[in-house]
């Protein structure tokens, strides 16, 4: 992802924008090299139900120039959680290969949004919400890149059992009823 966006940062000739790899415990050791009141901007994919966010958002604080901002992205109900029977399907296969009950929404629910705009606005942010929804036909290639992208990497099958998870997954699936994700990325702007 970061090459992709490093890529594209390139092709469009934007020349500010600095890509970076590490977790929400490696932000002090980015404030000690760029400073105080260097970005523009921090944006927070899906990734924030693991983060501490209320220290998070504390210590990106100070990095932010005068007039700078937090963009926090849910990038909509994870595929095994949406309400429809491929869906549906979906979660009664991974909890089978897993062994355990999947109820978490990733942090994208309504109830978590408002946990993390009520801690932005802690950190002296003012917060609005932004939503964009769209509708995409997956294949079975997305739906398992999108089922390996929310996994942890102990949960990934090694690369010789991966064919095998595909192929329990397509087993899992009700024949000839496509699968339609509905994407509502939300996104809390803080300023």
């Amino acid at each position: 992802m970061l090459a992709r966006a490093a890529m594209a940062a390139r092709t469009s000739g934007s020349r500010n924008t600095l890509w970076l790899l590490g977790s929400d415990e490696d932000l002090r050791t980015l404030r000690s090299s760029i400073g105080d009141g260097a970005l523009g901007v921090v944006t927070i994919g899906n990734a924030i139900h693991w983060m501490d966010h209320q220290r998070v958002f504390a210590e990106v604080t100070p990095m932010l120039r005068a007039g700078g901002g937090l963009a926090v992205i849910a990038n909509g109900t994870p595929l095994w959680q949406q309400d429809s029977e491929p869906s549906r399907a979906l979660r009664r296969a991974l909890e089978r290969w897993l062994g355990t009950t999947l109820t978490s929404c990733c942090g994208t629910d309504k109830e978590s949004r408002a946990v993390y705009a009520d801690s932005m606005r802690a950190a002296g942010f003012e917060v609005s919400e932004v939503v964009s929804e769209y509708r995409g036909e997956l294949d079975l290639d997305h739906i398992v890149g999108g089922v390996y992208s929310a996994m942890s990497p102990d949960q990934i099958p090694p690369p010789d059992r991966r064919e095998a998870f595909a192929e329990f997954i397509s087993q899992a699936l009700p024949d000839g009823e496509p699968f339609v994700e509905v994407v509502r990325v939300a996104a809390l702007i803080g300023m």
